[in-house]
């Protein structure tokens, strides 16, 4: 328990200091002219409530990562406490936070834009192509889990029409403006997804339930199959959401277009994730405490099929009765409908900012939602199973990609580049280690090998980068 309150006290704690301290890094002006003053069209420029953008973005970004990753990594033991706590405050939230600030001055435009202004030409094409694929795969794959699950909860309504309910939503929530149907029904989607957590932080404070501390016995891999699951990098690409997540960045453009003024940055964008970090603190905790430690934890998923959902409904049901029921429906159903939807309304931006295709007229919003919600219908189609095992190491690439971009922004305004390039690099190892190590990629048996080639690769593409860095910061004004 002490070291669940300790990582809890911190995370908070680190809101009100280190995010006072990028609020100067960043030099936040609330004088400043913002994109959804200077470019309103009524769709996507449209200023919010300070409240309304911060719950959206956080259900954005959110999801179902920060549950599903969190209950994941808790089989890595009372190690993930510090992941989701360093990472979420000094690689998350930096992230968001400061990607977040650059989005905002850069008119709010769509990430790719954005890194190939920092990054160059030949990095803005491959983002643009990995950010499209990703959001697309994203918005159907979480058209196929919450349908898989409403079958079972409604049989009379079969998987196929679910479907077609959930893609028809989705069409919906893209092409209508921001303020209509996202602005209203998603910052109540994201109280509940509070709500959830609180209650559940209640259930640890004042329940019979025992949260394994972190000490010098238990600071090891305590996973069954720690052989073919080291923490390094293991644990660091289970635990995406609620510590660092590329796919954050995409999604910080939508309200980015929508903030009053700079100095909102630091509750919409650090205040989000440390809240995402928060959630899942939290759900890391009720997983080990629930099945009694990440051995037993780990040993109900495999018999479930590694089944963070079944995972997610039982600890929600037993512990907060009907109200959890339904809680933990909204977190299984709701939250990947929510993170589906607002994934291809961010493609479709991506694809106006490529194009230059202004998305005032529902005409020209057609134009690009049609052909995105084509090719992901045909997409439904094809076995996933493949596929979706990268994801979770693009997404970490994509915020490797990001937190580059923030390195060469803070060096070529002279501001302190040690608060993102550590970051930075740290990322670029995981990355690079998971290659060598996963067998999705080389799969090197010999893992000393394998970490000395991380470490190489690492250090040359951190050089790399270094010699990008002084050479941009020389042609940007």
């Amino acid at each position: 328990m002490i070291t669940f309150l300790i990582c809890l006290t911190a995370l908070v704690a680190a809101y009100f200091t280190y995010g006072a301290y990028l609020d100067r890094v960043c030099q936040i002006d609330e004088k400043a002219t913002v994109p959804s003053v200077a470019l309103y069209d009524g769709v996507d420029y449209i200023p919010m409530p300070r409240w309304r953008t911060f719950l959206i973005q956080l259900l954005n970004i959110a999801g179902v990562g920060p549950i599903f990753g969190a209950i994941m990594g808790a089989c890595f033991g009372p190690v993930a406490f510090l992941w989701i706590t360093l990472g979420g405050i000094f690689v998350g939230a930096m992230h968001d936070y400061v990607s977040g600030v650059i989005l905002l001055r850069n008119d709010g435009l769509s990430l790719p834009e954005v890194v190939g202004r920092y990054l160059g030409s030949g990095m803005l094409q491959l983002m643009r192509v990995i950010s499209m694929v990703l959001l697309i795969l994203v918005g159907v794959v979480f058209m196929r889990s919450p349908a898989s699950i409403m079958v079972e909860i409604v049989p009379t309504i079969s998987y196929w029409w679910w479907i077609a309910i959930i893609l028809f939503y989705y069409f919906i929530a893209t092409m209508l403006p921001i303020d209509k149907l996202i602005g209203k029904v998603y910052p109540l989607f994201g109280a509940a997804l509070i709500i959830m957590a609180l209650g559940l932080l209640g259930v640890l404070l004042f329940g019979s339930y025992t949260i394994p501390d972190l000490t010098l016995s238990t600071l090891r891999n305590l996973h069954p199959n720690a052989e073919t699951m080291p923490i390094i990098p293991t644990l660091f690409i289970t635990i995406a959401c609620g510590a660092v997540s590329g796919f954050h960045a995409t999604q910080s453009p939508l309200m980015a277009r929508c903030m009053n003024n700079e100095r909102e940055s630091r509750v919409v964008f650090y205040g989000a994730m440390i809240s995402e970090s928060v959630i899942a603190l939290i759900w890391a905790a009720i997983g080990m405490a629930f099945f009694h430690g990440p051995e037993s934890l780990a040993a109900a998923l495999a018999e479930h099929g590694n089944n963070a959902a079944w995972a997610v409904n039982t600890i929600s049901t037993t512990t907060l009765g009907i109200a959890g029921g339904l809680l933990a429906m909204l977190g299984v159903v709701a939250a990947p409908i929510t993170s589906g939807d607002t994934a291809f309304r961010s493609a479709r931006l991506i694809v106006a900012d490529i194009l230059h295709i202004e998305q005032r007229t529902i005409a020209k919003r057609l134009l690009i939602s049609l052909p995105l919600f084509a090719i992901g219908g045909m997409l439904l189609f094809i076995d996933f199973d493949i596929i979706w095992r990268y994801f979770a190491w693009t997404n970490q690439a994509m915020a490797v990609v990001t937190l580059w971009a923030v390195v060469v922004y803070l060096h070529q305004r002279g501001r302190n580049i040690w608060v993102a390039l550590p970051a930075a690099v740290f990322m670029t190892f995981i990355c690079t280690t998971f290659v060598f190590i996963s067998d999705q990629f080389l799969g090197l048996e010999n893992r000393t090998l394998a970490y000395i080639l991380s470490c190489v690769t690492t250090a040359l593409l951190t050089a790399l980068m270094w010699r990008k860095i002084h050479k941009t910061s020389k042609t940007l004004n």
